[in-house]
């Protein structure tokens, strides 16, 4: 009897779909691939100050406005020379993680990685997946991190989100949220008279 039973269903699937208009339609052909592009968040090379903008968000400072690079003078504004007045509202919480662990010692504006190779702020990706290698993996199968665009590349354009964009570099520990409430199911539980 299965035999008869799957003999049916394979002859009943050949002969297509009684509605005409559920038939599969042509292949799609092969086009060019769009672009599958990370956005870069303004934020990155930036620290937040005590100053808010007119929408109550933090006003980012440039790395590089105090920090100069190899052979430049430092421009050293509004702090009197204490550091700890503009860095005060860095809470570095990263595995006990010390500022020299991903900034480049001599040139504040770059990052670089374990072997020393140095990094424009750009770049951090490459930072945060030497050490969070399966979130690393499963960004780049696209499980991780989240998008905007098509998953189809034949379809458009694809823009994948920077780690920072959700995680604070220096506390990337997401904040703990409440959860939305469970969904009702309207047929087992129907609405009652006075709700």
């Amino acid at each position: 009897m299965p035999l008869f039973t799957a003999l049916t269903l394979f002859l009943a699937c050949d002969q297509g779909f009684v509605d005409p208009s559920r038939e599969y339609g042509p292949p799609v052909p092969d086009a060019p691939a769009k672009v599958s592009r990370v956005h870069v968040p303004t934020s990155l090379g930036a620290v937040d100050t005590p100053r808010r903008d007119i929408h109550g968000a933090p006003i980012g400072v440039s790395c590089a406005t105090c920090h100069a690079g190899p052979g430049e003078d430092a421009i050293v504004v509004g702090d009197n020379g204490n550091p700890e007045q503009m860095h005060g509202t860095i809470e570095l919480l990263h595995g006990g993680l010390a500022c020299d662990a991903c900034h480049e010692p001599t040139d504040r504006r770059l990052l670089h990685l374990a072997d020393g190779a140095k990094l424009e702020m750009a770049e951090a990706m490459q930072l945060c997946a030497q050490c969070h290698g399966p979130q690393a993996r499963d960004y780049q199968k696209g499980a991780h991190g989240g998008m905007t665009g098509y998953w189809d590349l034949r379809q458009g354009e694809r823009v994948r989100n920077h780690c920072v964009e959700c995680h604070a570099p220096h506390s990337p520990k997401p904040p703990q949220v409440q959860p939305a409430p469970r969904a009702v199911d309207r047929v087992v539980f129907p609405a009652s008279e006075t709700h």
